[in-house]
């Protein structure tokens, strides 16, 4: 891929509400409960909130709660509506084991009595965060190499490619401030986006692959997001968003930038049903 030089983007969510997520109970991968009445309403929440944004590709984990997100905002969209989406175990929740379908105070003390933190304790039959972490990078590095790939057999090369309407359909929705500039300027001689790629998945999953975002390939972040806040969980339908730039002459990792995280103005005006 010598020569290659182009950027996409990466769009990801959490998936909406559940019953059990306002219980505080884990699901996992074992209790694939469907979204709540508030969990619809966000999703498409989040959907009228993207509408305008042109995706290439749409992943989603195959658990029940991330389908029907998936299906909420793609059916609010103006161009997506009919896209087909590919449904991926790597992007499911973290496994929780034993812990799964119980109350997270259990959780908690299940931890102390292990003399462990709750955010780095591994229940029974469970997945460590190291473990959640590899499926994240596995699933990062199949995604670059599917663009790669597309982009090569599209010939989109660094020679000045012509600007296209991705840039024009993110630059209305996102902040993206003058950090992307270049990417949404058609008189620039920087590349046009090769994809606009949505991923949704799950608030525990995606925090550890942000962290191998931030961590691993040293994804720049932009001022208003704290250190912190990498390690919450990701909210309900929270919108992240990435820039993923291969320069040329560059064979082993990409450089990453994020635009925003977590991201819940879309919520503003969603109510939560009881």
């Amino acid at each position: 891929m010598n020569g290659l030089t182009f950027m996409f983007w990466s769009c990801c969510l959490g998936s909406g509400e559940t019953r059990f997520n306002k219980e505080k109970i884990l699901q996992g991968q074992g209790v694939d409960e469907p979204l709540s009445e508030t969990g619809f309403k966000q999703a498409a929440a989040a959907g009228i909130f993207l509408k305008n944004v042109k995706f290439t590709h749409v992943f989603s984990s195959d658990l029940t709660r991330t389908k029907q997100t998936t299906c909420g905002i793609l059916e609010k969209s103006k161009f997506c509506k009919d896209m087909a989406v590919k449904y991926d175990s790597r992007l499911r929740e973290r496994k929780y084991g034993v812990a799964e379908g119980r109350a997270l105070s259990e959780l908690r003390a299940m931890a102390k009595a292990a003399g462990e933190e709750c955010l780095m304790f591994t229940p029974p039959g469970g997945e460590t965060l190291a473990q959640v972490k590899m499926r994240g990078k596995d699933f990062f590095e199949f995604l670059c190499q599917l663009i790669l790939k597309e982009a090569d057999e599209k010939g989109q090369f660094s020679q000045g490619a012509p600007s296209n309407s991705l840039e024009t359909s993110l630059a209305k929705t996102f902040p993206l401030g003058k950090t992307c500039a270049s990417a949404c300027n058609s008189d620039s001689s920087a590349p046009g986006l090769a994809a606009s790629v949505l991923v949704v998945s799950h608030g525990a999953y995606m925090r550890n692959l942000f962290d191998y975002l931030v961590t691993d390939l040293k994804c720049s972040l932009p001022a208003s997001v704290s250190r912190s806040e990498l390690v919450s969980v990701s909210p309900n339908t929270g919108i992240s968003l990435f820039i993923v730039n291969f320069e040329e002459g560059r064979e082993v990792q990409p450089t990453v930038q994020c635009v925003c995280m977590n991201l819940q103005e879309h919520l503003n005006g969603v109510t939560e049903t009881c």
